[in-house]
């Protein structure tokens, strides 16, 4: 069977205007893709605008977006800004959740937002480190999909991907071994065909300290369709690496 893969960047708060420029270009030159490898990149707001057309081989999202249209919320974007800049928005990222206190509803009304408004949300759920040590990932797991899919049809579920990233592996240098994380992906996997038909549908992507020596292993796990990765995405060999190990697996 042919393997579909989204290799993700997360740039966060980094690169200047300048740098992303710089970056899209060479990667653009450095990378060959074949139709069953999506290369997304979720650069700072301030650099949408300048590298949102210098590639086709790289599609470009949002790592935000606030779920009214306008109004008085100081330093939040709306989903009307982003129309026709970006095809996909980053929802429910960890940092969101836990230094800017995102509820899941919260990502929940930013995900009906994100659909209503033709973007593809991209939705990051995950565990603590104490939260598994405790015993508790599937719980919390369970309780992210439940809570932020909710009130959603089958069809807009279905144009959601998924990024499972264990907090305890982000930016640490842990990693979930590619057994670890694949018995989270099957569980979500579990979790989506309780609420629509084909959840195999669904790509579902990996982030925690995603690099070129781990990415082979993790991404030939049967449920994992993907990589959301955060540090290696800012270093054009490592990002290149990542992309070109994903494009020999779906082969």
């Amino acid at each position: 069977m042919k393997r579909e893969f989204i290799i993700a960047g997360n740039w966060k708060m980094n690169k200047t205007v300048e740098e992303s420029i710089d970056f899209v270009k060479e990667l653009d030159n450095k990378i060959e893709v074949n139709d069953r490898v999506k290369v997304l990149i979720f650069p700072p707001f301030t650099s949408i605008y300048s590298i949102r057309n210098l590639s086709d081989k790289i599609k470009i999202g949002s790592q935000n977006l606030f779920y009214e249209e306008k109004g008085a919320y100081t330093g939040e974007i709306s989903p009307l800004m982003l129309k026709n800049l970006v095809d996909y928005v980053l929802i429910g990222h960890s940092e969101r959740r836990g230094i800017f206190k995102e509820l899941d509803s919260d990502i929940n009304k930013k995900i009906k937002t994100a659909l209503k408004y033709k973007f593809n949300p991209v939705l990051c759920i995950g565990e603590t480190l104490e939260q598994r040590k405790e015993g508790e990932t599937f719980e919390r797991i369970k309780k992210q999909i439940d809570e932020d899919l909710k009130g959603l049809k089958e069809q807009e579920i279905k144009s959601i991907i998924i990024a499972y990233e264990p907090i305890w592996a982000i930016g640490t240098g842990e990693t979930a071994t590619p057994a670890q994380a694949q018995e989270v992906h099957g569980f979500i996997r579990e979790l989506l065909n309780e609420k629509v038909e084909n959840p195999e549908d669904i790509f579902i992507l990996y982030g925690g300290s995603v690099k070129p020596e781990n990415s082979f292993d993790l991404l030939s796990q049967k449920d994992i369709n993907g990589a959301l990765i955060g540090g290696a995405s800012l270093k054009i060999d490592s990002f290149s690496a990542i992309i070109e190990i994903s494009c020999k697996i779906a082969k």
